[in-house]
């Protein structure tokens, strides 16, 4: 593939250097892929800043490269972003996102480390049937899991709800359409049920995608809303969540050794 650009994440492989990531951090938000970018790597260069779809490549203080790339929201765009992504030679991507628990146990500010999902997003099924696993790769989970305990940040580990939106998926009605289907009526309670941990809106997608590739993904996302009191996102701690989640990626990633 070296010499083609590819058109949604606006380069190619000739662009990542005489030493080319293997791994990337993904987040959904192009500000979040910046603020990765700019704390944590050295001689960082920018690849593309292309649709919103903002790349950066650069290098861990131990000399590791790392690409901090941006998925947009949802399923459909992460799928565009990481097939051209796995085309340019990633073959690690950590997903850090943000996610609204489903369990009393587990507060916003915390974070959640998806080692599965129950995955309900229309582009999985275009990737593999509705029985196929969507897990997280074993080993970069139990780095995050290990990250995580190093830095002494709130952590869970456990099955996540990957669906395709924020308002009828996840059973909101505080919204333009108060009126849900009724197949999902009493859905959270369902899944807290099944102790499935929080909903989120790509690791499913993203999980799948690894396993039909033949790449290795896991999922990091901040807690940012707690369904059990709210449908609403606590702002006030959504910085100290995500910034956690992120500071757990990179150590994992710094100490990565697969």
């Amino acid at each position: 593939m070296t010499g083609k650009r590819f058109y949604h994440i606006g380069f190619g492989q000739d662009d990542l250097g005489s030493s080319p990531p293997s791994i990337a951090l993904l987040s959904g938000d192009p500000e979040r892929s910046r603020f990765i970018a700019q704390t944590y790597l050295q001689d960082v260069r920018v690849l593309s800043e292309n649709r919103g779809l903002n790349s950066y490549v650069g290098y861990l203080p131990n000399g590791r490269s790392i690409l901090s790339a941006t998925s947009g929201m949802g399923a459909p765009s992460l799928s565009i972003v990481v097939n051209e992504l796995v085309q340019v030679g990633i073959r690690q991507i950590i997903r850090i996102g943000t996610c609204g628990s489903i369990q009393s146990y587990i507060p916003v500010g915390s974070v959640v480390i998806s080692s599965a999902a129950l995955c309900r997003q229309g582009a999985a099924n275009d990737i593999a049937p509705v029985e196929y696993p969507a897990a997280a790769d074993p080993f970069l989970t139990v780095a995050l899991v290990k990250a995580a305990q190093e830095l002494k940040v709130e952590h869970y580990i456990g099955i996540t709800a990957s669906v395709d939106t924020f308002y009828e998926g996840q059973e909101r009605t505080d919204s333009a359409n108060p009126n849900l289907m009724r197949s999902l009526h009493g859905i959270t309670e369902e899944y807290r049920r099944l102790n499935i941990l929080n909903y989120e809106m790509e690791c499913g997608t993203l999980f799948k995608m690894a396993g039909v590739y033949n790449f290795a993904a896991a999922a990091i996302c901040g807690v940012v809303a707690s369904r059990i009191d709210s449908e609403n996102i606590i702002l006030e701690q959504k910085d100290v969540a995500v910034k956690n989640a992120i500071a757990i990626a990179v150590w994992s990633i710094a100490n990565w050794r697969k």
